[in-house]
């Protein structure tokens, strides 16, 4: 097997999914906020200011599982057993949230689709912060396969990891108001822009203790010589960029925020990587250990080297397009 493939296709993995939770991220942010929003006439500017992209943002969740499938078949054997009820709840909530988006716009009435929405978007980011919390404490495997059960996500670890996402996404979303909109709907997002920076802080702070309490190996990865000496300034920045957070959105600043919560995303994203690799199927499973046969890696790296290009650039073009603020006729200056 060329040892060099499977970090090619981690780091593509990687990339596909630190983009869908950035980019779709912001705008499940804004269905967590829906509930808070005052009056129908504030959730059609919520809802208009993702409107050209929340589909397209979904695009990265396809690539990363579609290269999961491809690329560690057996890595994708293993957790989608460990974690059928929580993909299933994600995918229906996904469903749910972009039937709603659309139904609520020719609807007469707009109560149901609301809620449909804001309760899609906040499971489908429970669910995946549930996941995500499932791979971290680990997943039992036997002889290559799942040997665990079907609940074995289930676990306060697991609870607390989709709360942390929900407040992630909606701090997200809250600074993605910042940018987009204007006047009363802005100022309102600024004020839960820094309550969802606490939150977001404090969950951070929960889950960087309690990994290494719970798992020696994670301990071992951060605080063993001479790694310590490496990592600090990975904590380090993270302070320094909740505080520059924080003073941004209180000086009134629009892009920064954003920027600053995307980066502490990253850098907890940069966290999970430092704490786990090569392990895709943590403890147990490499990135070497669960990979598929050379020639489909190398078949399906020229197609995704080819699409991917056409993608970023199709984004790039969506955004530059829809630049500016949604105006108070629900439209784009």
């Amino acid at each position: 097997m060329e040892w060099y493939l499977p970090p090619i296709w981690a780091a593509v993995i990687g990339t596909a999914v630190a983009m869908y939770v950035i980019l779709d991220g912001f705008d499940l942010g804004i269905g967590v906020l829906f509930p808070f929003a005052r009056g129908e006439h504030e959730r059609d500017l919520m809802a208009q200011s993702i409107g050209p992209y929340w589909d397209g943002n979904e695009t990265w969740l396809v690539l990363g599982g579609a290269g999961l499938f491809v690329a560690f078949p057996q890595a994708y054997s293993v957790i989608m057993p460990a974690h059928y009820i929580p993909v299933i709840v994600m995918l229906v909530a996904l469903v749910f949230r972009g039937v709603a988006f659309e139904f609520r716009h020719v609807s007469r009435s707009k109560t149901l689709w609301n809620a449909a929405f804001a309760l899609g978007s906040t499971l489908a980011a429970f669910a995946q912060g549930v996941i995500l919390g499932g791979l971290i404490q680990g997943v039992k495997v036997e002889n290559g396969a799942y040997a665990g059960g079907p609940l074995d996500w289930a676990t306060p670890f697991g609870l607390l990891c989709g709360l942390a996402l929900i407040a992630g996404y909606a701090l997200l979303g809250a600074t993605w108001l910042l940018i987009k909109t204007e006047g009363a709907l802005a100022e309102r997002a600024r004020r839960q822009s820094r309550s969802a920076l606490l939150a977001v802080l404090a969950f951070m702070a929960a889950v960087s203790l309690w990994t290494p309490l719970s798992q020696p190996r994670i301990a071992e990865r951060w605080f063993s010589l001479p790694n310590v000496l490496f990592l600090w300034p990975v904590p380090a920045v993270t302070a320094l960029l909740a505080y520059g957070c924080w003073r941004w959105i209180g000086k009134g600043y629009e892009v920064p925020p954003f920027l600053a919560a995307v980066a502490l995303f990253l850098l907890g994203y940069l966290g999970l990587v430092i704490s786990n690799f090569p392990y895709l199927v943590p403890p147990s499973l490499s990135i070497w250990d669960t990979a598929a046969a050379p020639a489909s890696q190398i078949f399906m790296l020229l197609g995704t080297l080819f699409l991917l290009p056409m993608i970023l650039g199709y984004f790039a073009f969506v955004y530059w397009l829809f630049r500016g603020k949604v105006r108070e006729d629900a439209g784009y200056h």
